[in-house]
């Protein structure tokens, strides 16, 4: 009987008929891989089958072809596995096999209309497609389409920066069929700018965008990818943030820009009049420098990792209310969860008409400030503000 399934599974593999398959029932309790989910993908034109394996704690994809993925299922049934389903576009054909390996196969003609759907799921389900070449040249897949293992942490950050960024441009006038300009600073090895400019030219977006980076070897390996990818729109520049001259801009972000160049951007996104500014901080030493010269301590700053992370509080807390002093409705939210990196605090700001009086907010700069005898703030200073 595990023949007669076999033989089903080679007739609709080599057929449009596949739809799906499902391998269930581990014969070892204790066994990690769990199931294992099998659907038809077209990949630069050819017809692949991506297995997902389902373990307790993560996911593994993986394509094969016809052949490769008869192999693969004789692997998995039944020394591995006792139950599957065949999802086919006439029938539906189930394998159940005992423990004792006696094997039944179960016939049941399927009632709805069904169709081989062969798009791949990161298309649908998610904001990239890392089935394109960059992501392979950027070191994130291998060459068939599949996230490598150890960069799953980097996926997820990824995926999630795209969702957040998604997020904040949909209400913006900026969105509205002309060209936008986006300025990435401190864009690093590309990862984060590539899901944007991908993200955006997927849906019909006009967008100019520009990495700005210091290391030159980064800027090269970053523009020979953009040309080898035949993507318009998208260059990388040598630059330092504050050096970089920034014009007309909607957008502006610096993820990990280290201590004052995040500074830098927020001042090159205000002068601009950006619509929207955002900013995931690293590495606050300015502030922390100027209360450790203080002496100002109180119950939380006399431990020194908690004067650190004060440190990096009070000084992200006056950027956004900078930020709000020159025309921007702030958000301060999560980036990412702090397993993945503990840089995780993102800073938004989005140009609004309706910000809190300008007095009210020198004020409270004010006041954090003093609380923690700090004679200057580097944002503070470089946008001329007269705090007395």
């Amino acid at each position: 009987m595990i023949d007669t399934f076999f033989n089903e599974l080679s007739e609709v593999l080599s057929s449009d008929k596949f739809v799906g398959m499902t391998i269930s029932k581990p014969l070892k309790s204790g066994d990690e891989l769990r199931n294992v989910y099998v659907k038809p993908v077209v990949i630069k034109g050819n017809k692949f089958f991506s297995f997902t394996f389902r373990y307790l704690k993560r996911d593994e994809t993986k394509n094969f072809d016809a052949v490769q993925t008869m192999e693969q299922t004789k692997m998995l049934l039944p020394e591995r596995f006792l139950n599957a389903a065949l999802f086919t576009t006439e029938e539906d054909v189930s394998l159940l096999v005992s423990k004792k390996g006696k094997a039944t196969v179960i016939r049941r003609p399927v009632k709805e209309q069904r169709s081989q759907n062969t798009q791949h799921d990161h298309l649908k389900n998610r904001l990239i497609d890392v089935a394109n070449p960059w992501w392979f040249k950027l070191g994130l897949t291998t060459r068939e389409g599949d996230v490598l293992a150890e960069m799953q942490h980097k996926y997820k950050q990824i995926c999630k920066y795209v969702e957040i960024v998604a997020g904040l441009l949909k209400p913006l006038k900026i969105n509205s069929g002309r060209k936008i300009r986006i300025a990435d600073m401190g864009a690093g090895k590309g990862y984060l700018t590539f899901a944007l400019y991908e993200y955006l030219t997927s849906n019909n977006i006009d967008v100019e965008i520009e990495g700005v980076e210091i290391r030159p070897d980064l800027v090269q390996k970053i523009n020979n990818i953009i040309k080898e990818s035949a993507i318009h729109g998208f260059r990388f520049v040598e630059n330092s943030i504050a050096d970089y001259v920034a014009e007309n801009l909607d957008v502006m972000i610096a993820l990990h820009a280290c201590n004052t160049a995040t500074d830098d951007a927020i001042s090159k996104g205000i002068e601009n009049d950006a619509e929207l500014l955002i900013c995931a901080p690293c590495c606050h030493k300015q502030i922390r420098i100027e209360m450790e010269k203080s002496g100002v301590t109180d119950c939380i700053t006399r431990y020194g990792i908690l004067l650190e992370r004060q440190a990096a509080m009070v000084t992200d807390a006056v950027r956004a209310l900078v930020m709000e002093y020159f025309g921007y409705k702030t958000q301060i939210m999560e980036f990412i969860e702090m397993e993945h990196t503990p840089k995780n605090i993102l800073i938004v700001g989005t140009k609004d008409k309706n910000v809190r009086p300008k007095s009210v907010i020198l004020a409270e700069i004010r006041d954090i400030l003093a609380r923690y005898g700090i004679s200057h703030h580097y944002l503070v200073d470089k946008m001329k503000m007269n705090l007395y």
